[in-house]
């Protein structure tokens, strides 16, 4: 990887992809974006961003897309061949029995396989489960290119670790794992990474930021799940204090914070659910390679289970629910983000419509047309409603009170991100305050 500028090739042009091939093009290298849809194609050839809410991407798309160092294409073959790293971002599904759906993967590697010609690295940055990259990946593309790895072509896993909004920051701040094949594999997965980013110095490592080689493809695809899966287990204990805390009148967010005062407590913060494409699918992954995970099973089931449980509890303070309108603010997983993948809103709109109730709901980041894609009809500011329920903590709703939402009885915030001050007489209470149990408003076993 002695080239000064390098060809690189960027598999899936989604909120990860794009943003890394615009990184790899800041850097000088020439880059082309390869993605199935046109759309996207088009408007990244425009220097237009495709997606809203990444810091960042607008003006470096401006910057790089003019001056020649980005481009977008539909077709495999106006990209690959011509370069000397293929990366690839293209999403993996998993169902609810926490099998993979390698389908799209497979069928990107195998037109890369198609185009590869000897001398290219390729790493695969999509989250994986163990053994993928060695056992599935390799195979398709030695066999639909009639190339070896680890002679003509080198393949490496290095898994993304960034969030959406936040990814060019968070490239410079976190390592860069890779795990190679082979030590050649290995050691171009090195020079092209340290080609490509920049790195924050941090002085809390057990070493120096940069590339971390961790000696497999294996070892790398396991740091993703196991960092990943963490922290759903962690939400999901900080999900069940949240729900013991709540039966018997104590604040766990006081407790968490005292219990994260010394350095061998990281308490997570309980919510009212946990969305996003990480979080809530990594762990079945590692399912996948590891069925005998009990603690993971468990955790993975209690967070699926907050939506509903919440809105039990907000049932238990509210009364029956029949016929009332309750408003629902926030459809995306998290603030800040317009994406729906594995939102709570599914199940609490659901859970809702079980008691009777009707629902509305509310994103400042979604109109009123995709609200209605969703079958979820629109809470507007200033409609009345009886009750209403923070799903997604969006900044916009800190500022909320009974002028966005006239009539509302009882509040349930389950994101910690509403004004407990700005409710008059509402009944308000926040996911794990314990103030209904404190109050008697609910019996301390309701919730």
């Amino acid at each position: 990887m002695s080239k000064n500028v390098l060809n690189i090739s960027v598999v899936g042009l989604g909120k990860i992809g794009l943003p890394l091939a615009v990184q790899f093009a800041s850097k000088g290298h020439t880059v082309s974006g390869v993605d199935i849809d046109q759309r996207v194609v088009d408007l990244v050839n425009d220097a237009v961003e495709p997606f809203p809410g990444e810091h960042g991407l607008a003006d470096a798309l401006r910057d790089v897309v003019p001056r020649g160092l980005l481009k977008a294409v539909t077709n495999y073959g106006d990209a690959i061949a011509d370069s000397d790293v293929v990366v690839v971002v293209v999403p993996l599904f998993v169902d609810d029995e926490a099998r993979p759906d390698f389908g799209w993967m497979d069928s990107a590697t195998r037109s890369i396989a198609e185009h590869l010609t000897p001398g290219t690295l390729v790493s695969y940055e999509t989250t994986l489960p163990v053994g993928t990259t060695r056992d599935r990946w390799v195979p398709l593309l030695a066999e639909g290119s009639g190339l070896a790895e680890g002679t003509d072509f080198h393949v490496v896993f290095s898994p993304e670790r960034v969030l959406t909004g936040r990814v060019f920051s968070d490239l410079r701040k976190y390592p860069k794992l890779i795990g190679g094949l082979s030590v050649e594999g290995a050691r171009r997965a090195r020079e092209f990474y340290e080609a490509v980013l920049d790195f924050d110095e941090r002085a809390d490592l057990p070493r120096a930021n940069g590339v971390w080689d961790l000696g497999s493809a294996e070892a790398a695809e396991f740091a993703k799940l196991a960092e990943t899966t963490y922290r759903d287990v962690n939400i999901g204990l900080a999900n069940e204090f949240a729900l013991y805390a709540d039966r018997v009148g104590i604040d766990v967010h006081a407790v968490i914070d005292a219990c994260n005062s010394q350095p061998y407590s990281h308490i997570h913060r309980p919510g009212i659910a946990v969305g996003g494409h990480c979080i809530p699918v990594y762990p079945r992954l590692y399912l996948w390679n590891d069925p005998e995970a009990t603690i993971v099973r468990a955790a993975r089931a209690a967070n699926a289970a907050m939506p509903a449980r919440t809105i039990d509890a907000l049932a238990a303070l509210h009364g029956d629910l029949t016929d009332e309108t309750v408003a629902v603010l926030g459809a995306a997983y998290r603030g800040g983000v317009k994406e729906t993948a594995f939102s709570g809103i599914f199940d609490a709109v659901d859970a809702l419509r079980a008691r009777g109730a009707r629902v509305l709901v509310n994103d400042p980041l979604y109109t009123s047309d995709e609200l209605a894609a969703y079958g979820f009809e629109s809470f507007q500011e200033g409609q009345a409603a009886d009750a209403l329920v923070l799903q997604a903590d969006h900044e916009v709703y800190q500022n909320w009170s009974h002028e966005q939402a006239p009539g509302v009885r009882t509040v349930i915030d389950g994101r910690r991100g509403l004004d407990s001050g700005a409710w008059g007489e509402a009944t308000f209470v926040r996911l794990g305050d314990g103030a209904a149990a404190r109050s008697g408003d609910i019996n301390r076993t309701a919730v």
